[in-house]
Formats: structure tokens, sequence, C-alpha cells
């Protein structure tokens, strides 16, 4: 019996619209033989983590295009804490302003994707936070 695929979802926060992207990334981590749950647009941070928990994901990936994404990282991120499961590691990918990417990462996002990021790179962060993950037990 092989091992399970690892599980990401993929979602839009807020009221941006625009998921060309986020159906990119989906289907490239599909055809890397991940399981992906795409939420859809319009998400809520709190529809988000429990659609995370629910569906046992192994990483969640954000788009966001709108520029609310510090708003919307801080309170996906303090739910998730709230919940107990802050060890599901999250990244985030959009057009994110520079200076905010270290914004984020002190908030505990793993990784930023801005525009240009490869396809290829994407795929590559996302098994290495699901390795590290599985290898400490989950982040805290």
């Amino acid at each position: 019996m092989g091992r399970k695929p690892i599980k990401v979802l993929v979602a839009k926060i807020g009221l941006d619209g625009h998921d060309r992207g986020a159906k990119v990334i989906a289907r490239a981590l599909k055809d890397a033989g991940m399981e992906v749950v795409y939420t859809g647009i319009r998400q809520t941070p709190e529809q988000v983590v429990l659609a995370a928990i629910e569906e046992d994901v192994d990483v969640i990936g954000v788009s966001i295009l709108s520029g609310a994404h510090v708003h919307h990282v801080r309170k996906l991120v303090e739910l998730l804490r709230q919940e107990g499961a802050i060890d599901i590691p999250v990244v985030v990918g959009g057009t994110i302003p520079i200076p905010d990417v270290d914004t984020l990462k002190q908030m505990g996002v793993k990784e930023v994707f801005l525009p240009g990021t490869s396809l290829k790179y994407i795929v590559d962060t996302v098994r290495r936070l699901y390795e590290e993950r599985n290898a400490i037990g989950g982040y805290n």
C-alpha cells in the first residue's frame, strides 16, 4: 500500500474574484500527485480554517490579489491557533508588496509566492513543508 498523497487546500480569501492563478497552482499540485481541495472564491478565514480541519489537509495555500492579505492572513492564523491546528503550514501567493512578505512570515506564514514564482518551486516547497511537518510531528 502506497503513501497517501499530500493534501493541499487552495483558497481565495476576501472579495477577490480572480481565481485563474489559484486554479493554475491547484492544477500544478494535482499534476505533481497531490490531492487538492479548492474552496472557490470569496471565502472567509473562518470557512478556510473549517474546511482545512474537516478535510484534514497537510498544507493551506491562500491566493490573494485584493490587497487585504495582512488582515485576512492574520485572522486565518489566529483561527488556526484557536482551533489547535497551527501545525498546518500556510503559504500565501498573489500580488503581495515586498514589504509585506516579512510581515506575513512573522505571523507564521511559511512561504510567500510572488508573481513569477515557478510552479516547480511552489510544488517543491509544498512537499518540503509536508515533510518537515511530518518529521517533527507538526509545527508549533
